[in-house]
């Protein structure tokens, strides 16, 4: 039988528990109000890559009053920041992407952004139709979290908040690349590196995942093909580029559907604009093609890049042509690392439930979050915003004037990368 003192023992720790854990709640549903107030703000201030000054300072001043060490101006407008817990262990790093796009904001929302600035020479909207306001606003509430329990972490975190991931304008440098460059890695290379991305693909409470490519390689490409003007009614006396350009077009068709191993990995190589000519009976001397490159294999995109060189270049001397390629080389294959991804699985199940971790298929779309894998560990995953009564595939796309997130989901992202960062540090301390 119990003596006395143990009940009353017992009844005081019970007591402190129940305390304890209900001071954790308040606090954690304090956060995740903030994080809304903060993504509200960001969306309604929204700002371009390479442009992103007010945002900058305003997540660098909520790092400086978490008390972390801070750094700014990398990469023109980022903000790091490292979290040192009490005992040893592993580095980590988490990252969030804080540029906007020049699109004009079509939700009917009281925070809509009804910002405008000057874009190729043109004044246009700004809107975080991307969602990277989300994606800064939740990193924000995961530093709040960790820093309330630093001293329960074994290990360090490294917070990045990066511009440019749409790209950087005109000739600028920018995004994950140019922090990299910077030297964010150099003096703190982390074990591992987390991200997320919002996205309309998925309702409010999935996660979406995949191990190994997730994300394709992106490389945009021009093809300046060199003919001979002449009248459209004696093309015998020119060389016509029109011409020589489509077969171009076809024979490039050929690389992803012939030439290249398709049971190894997926390519696409896509033409966007053609551009040549004036009038109906002037054959041009030449023709411009722009267009893009996608594949999901390192190695398989620079023999791609290769071949539509090559194949530009003998198809048109065959029409006694030339053709000029130039080829803008951008973000790597994103690729989460399997033995990571593995390890962390349990943890974004925990998250939101088993059944809601949703192994994806590959997206053809890019992300430079690519770059900081390369470098160490990776895993990047997907958010879920679409309110859960309604169809994904009826939802406004990232990039659309529509776009829209659910709240609800916020937290669910907060949860998730703050849960990433304890497990890790905590299975993987070396002390």
């Amino acid at each position: 039988m119990w003596s006395l003192l143990t009940v009353i023992f017992l009844a005081l720790l019970t007591g402190f528990i129940n305390t304890t854990h209900a001071s954790e709640l308040k606090s954690i549903e304090k956060i995740n109000n903030d994080v809304i107030t903060w993504r509200r703000h960001l969306h309604q201030y929204p700002e371009l890559s390479n442009r992103e000054y007010k945002t900058a300072k305003y997540i660098e001043d909520h790092l400086r009053n978490l008390g972390l060490e801070v750094k700014t101006n990398i990469a023109h407008t980022g903000v790091t920041a490292i979290l040192h817990g009490k005992n040893k262990g592993p580095l980590i790093a988490l990252r969030a992407d804080m540029d906007a796009l020049p699109i004009t904001e079509l939700v009917m929302l009281p925070f809509a952004s009804k910002q405008t600035t000057q874009y190729r020479g043109q004044t246009v909207g700004v809107m975080h139709a991307c969602g990277h306001d989300a994606h800064v606003a939740i990193l924000m509430g995961v530093a709040s979290r960790l820093a309330a329990q630093k001293d329960h972490l074994s290990g360090s975190v490294m917070f990045i908040f990066q511009p440019a991931e749409e790209g950087a304008p005109g000739d600028e440098e920018g995004g994950a690349e140019l922090m990299l460059k910077e030297g964010i890695f150099a003096e703190n290379k982390p074990d591992a590196i987390f991200g997320l991305h919002v996205t309309n693909r998925l309702n409010t409470g999935t996660i979406g995942y995949r191990s190994g490519p997730l994300m394709a390689s992106e490389d945009s490409f021009t093809i300046k093909v060199q003919g001979i003007q002449t009248h459209g009614s004696r093309p015998w006396n020119g060389v016509d580029p029109i011409v020589t350009s489509a077969q171009i077009i076809m024979a490039t068709q050929t690389i992803a559907s012939r030439q290249i191993n398709v049971t190894k990995a997926p390519s696409v190589i896509s033409f966007g604009a053609i551009n040549g000519g004036i009038r109906s009976n002037i054959i041009p001397d030449h023709v411009e093609l722009v267009g893009t490159i996608r594949s999901f294999d390192q190695g398989m995109r620079k023999d791609i890049k290769k071949r539509l060189t090559n194949t530009a270049r003998l198809v048109a001397e065959s029409a006694g042509a030339v053709a000029h390629t130039h080829i803008d080389h951008g973000y790597p294959v994103t690729i989460n690392d399997p033995k990571l991804t593995a390890q962390m699985l349990p943890t974004l199940q925990k998250a939101v439930g088993d059944k809601n971790v949703i192994e994806m298929d590959l997206i053809t779309g890019a992300e430079d979050f690519s770059y900081y894998a390369l470098e160490t560990a990776g895993l990047f995953f997907f958010l879920g915003i679409t309110p859960e009564e309604q169809d994904p595939t009826l939802s406004a796309s990232n990039h659309s004037p529509h776009f829209y997130i659910d709240e609800k989901a916020l937290s669910i992202g907060v949860e998730s990368l703050t849960n990433l960062a304890t497990d890790y540090l905590k299975n993987n301390s070396r002390y």
